[in-house]
């Protein structure tokens, strides 16, 4: 696990750069300007939360992609509604994977992929409908206790086979994330 924080450390690092600063001096070497530079700690809950939302924008945009998905470009209004309202970050693209081939086939300009009000609601944007949908979802299913795909089923649609549907595409993200994982693992024993 700590190779793992290290290495996660590594890429906030490469990823969110800090700025130092230089004072510009002709003709010599740069010096750094102390009075600038601020001592920053590393809160190991932000550098695994960054780290889960960057895994699973990963794997979202990866198996969007693997399905030619016009969301493809929209993952992180994904990211941001799920964490939003605390939902499972798999659970949209799933349901979106299932209602509408992840947003290929919906109603003309309505921005809705879930079939949300039999797909026939009106969003502004996808963003707009994912926040929408997830706020739907952590209100009116998971806080009155339906927070399994299982259990969302039958509330959610009419057929009998929406939640192995549903299941199957979830966990499609799960066996992408798997790799992601283990893949990570590998290179930081490779950095060890």
């Amino acid at each position: 696990m700590e190779k793992i924080l290290y290495l996660l450390i590594l890429i906030v690092l490469f990823l969110y750069p800090t700025s130092t600063y230089a004072s510009k001096e002709a003709g010599t070497s740069a010096s750094l300007d102390s009075q600038n530079i601020q001592k920053k700690e590393i809160d190991t809950k932000e550098i695994d939360t960054f780290a889960k939302k960057s895994v699973q924008r990963m794997v979202i945009r990866e198996v969007l992609h693997k399905y030619d998905s016009p969301l493809a470009s929209e993952v992180d209004g994904f990211i941001n509604a799920c964490m939003q309202f605390d939902i499972d970050c798999y659970l949209l693209p799933s349901i979106a994977g299932l209602e509408s081939t992840f947003g290929k086939y919906t109603y003309p300009n309505s921005y809705n992929p879930f079939g949300w009000g039999g797909g026939y609601i009106m969003f502004e944007s996808w963003e707009t409908g994912f926040v929408a949908v997830a706020e739907g979802l952590q209100k009116n299913y998971i806080q009155r206790g339906a927070d399994t795909i299982e259990t969302i089923a039958p509330i959610y649609a009419a057929s009998p086979t929406w939640a192995s549907r549903v299941r199957y595409l979830h966990n499609e993200f799960e066996r992408v994330e798997a790799k992601k994982t283990a893949y990570f693992h590998e290179l930081a024993a490779a950095l060890e």
